[in-house]
Order: structure tokens, then sequence, then C-alpha cells
């Protein structure tokens, strides 16, 4: 099915308009799609509705009149919760796609109480931050059945720019969660190596002259670089004002730490990486989860110790 007729043919309730959900709703009905819209905060419905999605009073109401219902909430706790009101009211055979960052465990559960209702499911976890949400080039990582990925891919391919079915139920959970891990170890690696370049005489843009085409290169460095700079569209160059908070990044690497410990794998990297934004996330849990080369740098004896 074309982007085109999805959208002339489908209802999507939106669920969760915080700085991810809201964008992502507005490239629905800039794409053609009914958005039918449910956030409790004012200021998020208020963005919603000069997107041009149509605000309902709560979740259930979307749910019963959508085609779709998509989510995109903080924690799987809030997810089940949500669950709990809009699988009750929604039609026979809803597809729900939630797009949230919550345990696999929590995912599993959501798809099976969607079954359990006569509705169906798929986990769609994103990576991009709000600038990949507000350009529509996430990349969604996928868990369900192949046959409602493929109803849900449509939509997805408008909010992103690269969609992987992963596997079953939970599997785009553990993508995500993986993923984020990765990212987590890769800032700290990096910001202690700039930290240390600086120890050492070496400049910020030197450093990053060289590591960018060298072994030691990745995305961290190229499009998310903890020094202002190197790269201008980092927040290292607006006060690390948040593109993905130290507080997401805390609760991933948390969901991460869990997953290591619960499936008995030597994951000694990870759990260090989720020690150290433990720490720096109670003090600066709204600043970028880039700023923690600040708390290396202070930590070094460095600016601000």
């Amino acid at each position: 099915m074309s982007t085109e007729n999805a959208s002339a043919a489908k209802k999507v309730g939106f669920l969760g308009l915080g700085h991810m959900g809201g964008p992502m709703a507005a490239n629905l009905v800039k794409a053609g799609y009914e958005v039918l819209a449910f956030d409790p905060v004012p200021a998020a419905q208020e963005q919603a509705r000069r997107d041009g999605a149509t605000v309902v009073d709560t979740a259930s109401w979307a749910a019963a009149e959508a085609d779709i219902v998509i989510t995109m909430l903080p924690i799987g706790r809030i997810v089940l919760d949500v669950y709990a009101d809009a699988l009750a009211a929604a039609k026979p055979g809803t597809l729900f796609i939630d797009c949230s960052t919550i345990d696999v465990a929590d995912a599993k559960e959501a798809a099976e109480r969607a079954a359990a209702a006569g509705h169906r499911a798929v986990d769609a976890p994103v990576s991009g931050g709000v600038a990949g949400a507000t350009a529509g080039t996430l990349t969604f990582m996928v868990g369900g059945a192949a046959a409602d990925f493929a109803d849900a891919l449509p939509l997805l391919d408008v909010m992103g720019g690269k969609v992987v079915h992963c596997g079953g139920a939970g599997v785009g959970q553990a993508a995500k969660i993986c993923n984020n891990m990765i990212l987590g170890i890769s800032m700290i690696g990096l910001s202690e190596a700039f930290v240390l370049g600086e120890k050492l005489g070496l400049s910020h843009e030197k450093f990053f002259d060289v590591v960018s085409t060298a072994s030691g290169q990745s995305w961290a460095l190229t499009s998310y670089c903890p020094v202002p700079g190197p790269v201008p569209t980092s927040p290292a160059n607006n006060d690390y004002q948040p593109g993905f908070a130290t507080g997401l990044m805390h609760k991933d690497l948390g969901l991460a730490a869990n997953a290591l410990q619960a499936n008995g794998v030597d994951g000694q990297i990870g759990l260090l990486a989720a020690e150290i934004y433990n720490r720096f996330n109670q003090d600066e849990a709204g600043k970028d989860f880039s700023a923690i080369v600040t708390d290396i740098r202070k930590r070094s004896g460095g600016e601000n110790a």
C-alpha cells in the first residue's frame, strides 16, 4: 500500500505528544493522515492543534475512533496504564504501535494484552532524537508479527528514514536497548578522550580532524560531538540543551543494565556506563547526555572543578 493510499484509508490515534511524539504526529498530518491526538499537557495539546491534529480529551476517545493507535510515552508502566483504557475502547483488530522505549518484558506484556483484547500490536522504538522526529528521519526498530509490521510500515515510513523488522514481540525494544547501550558507552569514552587530549595539549579541532577519519570515528563524534566547535549542530554548541536528555539516557542504560543482569551477560562496561549516567543524572537530568564531558572534566580537576 502506498503512503498516499494509506493516508486516505487510515485514521490514526496518537497518544503522547512530547518532544518526540509531537513532531511525529505532525509529520503524519503533513502526509495526509487524520490524526486524533491526546496528551494531558496543555502546551502539547496546543502545539498539536497548530500542527493540524484533532485534539481529543482522552486516550480512549482517540482509540475508539482510530484504525491505528500510536503511543509515545515515557515508561512501561504508563504504556500499560494507557493500554488498559485504549484497548477496551478500540474497534476489534485495531493495530497498536508503541514507539516508546520500555523494558522488553513490558513490551511483551503490552503485546499480550493487545492480543487478548482482540487487537494487534508491534513495538517500534526509535533512534534519532528530536531532530530526527522533526525531520521524519528516525530509525524504527520493530518487533511483532510480519503481517502487523507490514500494516504499520506506511506510517513508520512517513515518520522515519529507516525501518527494520527485528523479530517478534519485544525484539524491537531489545534492539533499541542494545543500540543505546553502545551510544552511552561511546559518549563516555569519547568524552574521556577529549578531556585527556585537553590535558595533553591537543585542541578539540585537531583531535576531531584526526579521529573523524581514523579508527576512533563514531556517530557520537561526527554527529553529536560533546565539545563546542567541530560539529555546529551538536548540543554542545547550545549549552547542552537536550536533543536526547541525560534523564533519557539514564533510563535506557538502566533498562540495558537490567537486561544484562537478567540474562546473565558479563556486561561490565554497560553496567559501569549505567552507574556513570546514574550519578550524572542526579544533577543534570535536563541537560543533553553529551554534557557528560563536563562532569568528566570537572572530576579531572579541570574547568569548574
